[in-house]
């Protein structure tokens, strides 16, 4: 049940906030400004305050919870795609788009988001790990989904009833951290295989000349 909580939650956090990166960072201008300042006055709102009243409200359940995160899970990826789109909408394929007649959401989606897809995919385990730990914690609280809800943080809360049997505790704690770390170690590889950066150092340093020893220094051969 995390594991599916977080991929749903990853999926709805990447829609919205390309959607949302996308239109700010291709119409900039006053669109922008207000854009950014409506999304620094809905991340200023509590969101574990938001939660305990809706769960004090309605009845807990995950769909509810999914879109409760959902509305501030998003936020952080916006920013990057924000500005790729920026970057990306000024170059020569973009201009030679505009010339061919092509609409804002043809231009938009065959042209720009293509070539900025790489903090969305780096993104992605990211998230997935950062949505886990969210309905572990909030499941270990009493907010989460209903207490007969086979998730994680729901072990761990019987582990903390039941002390004698530390094999509760001991084995979701390991299960979680490993979860975590895997997760960690793949947004790592993707964030590698993706930056153009690293790529050319790389290749660099494979076809830099080597220069032998005792040659004088700035004579390469």
């Amino acid at each position: 049940m995390s594991v599916l909580f977080g991929m749903a939650l990853t999926v709805l956090g990447v829609l919205i906030g390309t959607l949302t990166g996308a239109l700010m960072g291709f119409f900039g201008g006053r669109f922008d400004l207000f854009s950014q300042r409506a999304i620094e006055i809905w991340s200023s709102m509590p969101e574990l305050y938001l939660l305990i009243i809706f769960a004090s409200i309605f009845e807990p359940s995950l769909a509810l919870l999914i879109i409760l995160l959902s509305l501030f899970g998003w936020m952080g990826l916006s920013d990057y795609v924000r500005a790729e789109f920026y970057r990306n909408r000024s170059l020569d394929y973009v201009k030679a788009a505009r010339a061919l007649g092509l609409s804002n959401v043809q231009i938009m989606w065959r042209h720009i988001l293509p070539n900025s897809v790489t903090p969305v995919i780096t993104f992605l385990p990211f998230r997935m790990s950062a949505s886990i730990l969210a309905l572990t914690s909030l499941d270990f609280l009493g907010l989460g989904v209903p207490p007969t809800t086979p998730s994680l943080g729901e072990l761990l809360a019987q582990g903390k009833g039941n002390l004698d049997a530390w094999w509760i505790s001991l084995s979701t704690f390991t299960v979680l951290v490993v979860t975590l770390l895997l997760l960690t170690f793949m947004g790592d590889a993707l964030r590698d295989a993706f930056d153009t950066r690293l790529g050319l150092a790389a290749l660099r340093g494979r076809v830099a000349p080597k220069v032998p020893a005792g040659a004088p220094a700035g004579v390469t051969p």
